[in-house]
C-alpha cells in the first residue's frame, strides 16, 4: 500500500505597508489626528510599494487605515492591482491620548519615555491606547481580515507602532522587546498564516522584488 503523502497547508501572506513620508515624520507624534497627508517624498515611496506589489502574480485585496497618510498610501497600490482600497479601522495608529501632536523630542524627556521604550507592555498612553490592547487590536484584524481570504495575498497599509507589534507577535517576541524592529515609511513587510501557524518572510524592505516570497 502506498504511503500517504502529507500536503502541504495552504498559507495566507499579509503584506503590512506602513504609510509614506509625511512633513512630520520623525518630529510629531501624529496619533490619529486628522488632516495629515503625505510629503512629495511620501508619494513617491508610495508609487515605488505601488510597483513592487504590482509586479507580484496575485494581490486578493487592499485594506488600509482610515487616516489619510494611509490612504494615499493604499491609493496607487490598489490602482496598480485594479483594486479598491478597503478602509479598516483595526489597522488604525495607537491611540497616543494626551501625547497626540506632541513634539518627539519633548516627550523623549518625559520620565514615562524610559517606559515607551524599555517596558511598553506596562505602558497606557494618557487617555489613550496601551501597547497590549493596540496588539491585540491589530492581531485581531489580521486574524479576521486572513480569514476572509484563505490561500490568498492581501496588502495591510497602517502604521509603525501597529505593524512592529503585528511583526513582534508572529515571531514570538515579547512586545516588551517589539521597539527593537524597525518599520521605516512605505516599507514591506510579509507574513504568512498556515494551519500551522504564522511565519515572517521579511520585515522593513525598502526596495527589490517581493514576488520571491514563499514559505520553504
Amino acid at each position: 500500500m502506498a504511503k500517504s503523502r502529507t500536503a502541504t497547508p495552504a498559507f495566507t501572506t499579509i503584506l503590512l505597508v506602513r504609510h509614506g513620508n509625511t512633513p512630520t515624520t520623525g518630529k510629531v507624534l501624529p496619533g490619529r489626528a486628522k488632516g495629515l497627508s503625505l510629503s512629495d517624498k511620501g508619494r513617491e515611496q508610495a508609487e515605488n510599494a505601488a510597483l513592487r506589489i504590482g509586479a507580484l502574480a496575485r494581490v486578493d485585496a487592499v485594506y488600509c487605515s482610515p487616516l489619510e497618510r494611509a490612504r494615499e498610501t493604499a491609493a496607487p497600490i490598489a490602482a496598480a492591482r485594479n483594486l479598491k482600497p478597503k478602509i479598516d479601522r483595526g489597522l488604525l495608529e495607537c491611540e497616543f491620548g494626551d501625547w497626540t501632536g506632541a513634539q518627539l523630542a519633548k516627550l523623549s524627556k518625559l520620565p514615562e519615555w524610559s517606559t515607551v521604550q524599555r517596558a511598553p507592555s506596562t505602558f497606557r498612553f494618557p487617555n489613550g491606547e496601551s501597547f497590549t490592547e493596540m496588539q491585540v487590536r491589530i492581531v485581531s484584524a489580521l486574524d479576521r481580515l486572513r480569514d476572509a481570504h484563505p490561500g490568498g495575498t492581501i496588502v495591510c497599509v497602517s502604521h509603525a507602532d501597529p505593524i512592529k507589534a503585528a511583526v513582534a507577535h508572529a515571531v514570538g517576541t515579547h512586545l516588551d522587546l517589539f521597539q527593537r524592529i524597525v518599520i521605516s515609511t512605505c516599507s514591506i513587510s510579509a507574513l504568512a498564516w498556515s494551519a500551522h501557524g504564522p511565519a515572517v518572510l521579511a520585515v522593513n524592505t525598502t526596495a527589490g522584488p517581493i514576488g520571491d516570497l514563499a514559505l520553504s
